[in-house]
């Protein structure tokens, strides 16, 4: 065990030269799908999910839309690859065991996603609390909220309410027991 989380840490190992390289769509691509992640480029149906087969072109050609991190060992540490990312509209955490509140913050912090994410669904990650949830409330942009299975959060009225005020035109699902 202790073993796949240093390996984890190391895919999650962020590398400013690569960004720098070949530009912030293609770098998350790669440290999203060396997590286990999937993404979906702008303008294509199907989620790319195959490390060697990531589409090649011209720098910038292929520009990250929706990001389904189910299962992935994406962690805070790794959080850097989202903030030259100005096209995601979509974002599904599931059964995500690195995803706390610190990523949450630090999702809801990223100034390109404050002004692109749109919809955001949270489901199965046990370290995620109503901080977390909280936190969100910078993604002004953000219409939809799914959470779901997330025993960590207590308040839950509070946080629902306090989040609702804060961003008036979300919808908010909950499956919550």
């Amino acid at each position: 065990r202790a073993f796949w989380g240093w390996l984890n840490a190391v895919f999650n190992k962020v590398d400013h030269e690569r960004i720098r390289a070949v530009g912030p769509d293609r770098a998350a691509s790669e440290w999203l799908l060396r997590c286990g992640a999937l993404v979906r480029y702008q303008g294509s149906p199907k989620w790319q999910q195959d490390y060697n087969g990531l589409p090649t072109g011209p720098l910038g050609k292929y520009k990250i839309e929706a990001i389904d991190a189910t299962d992935s060992c994406i962690m805070y540490r790794g959080f850097d690859y989202l903030d030259g990312l100005e096209h995601v509209t979509d974002i599904k955490l599931q059964k995500c065991m690195y995803i706390q509140d610190e990523c949450l913050q630090r999702l809801s912090e990223t100034n390109n996603l404050q002004k692109s994410l749109q919809q955001l669904k949270i489901i199965s990650c046990g370290n995620v609390t109503d901080k977390g949830i909280l936190a969100l409330h910078k993604l002004t942009k953000l219409e939809y909220l799914y959470l779901s299975d997330l025993p960590g959060i207590r308040e839950k009225e509070t946080t629902f309410r306090v989040l609702q005020q804060a961003l008036p035109n979300l919808e908010l699902e909950l499956d919550l027991e």
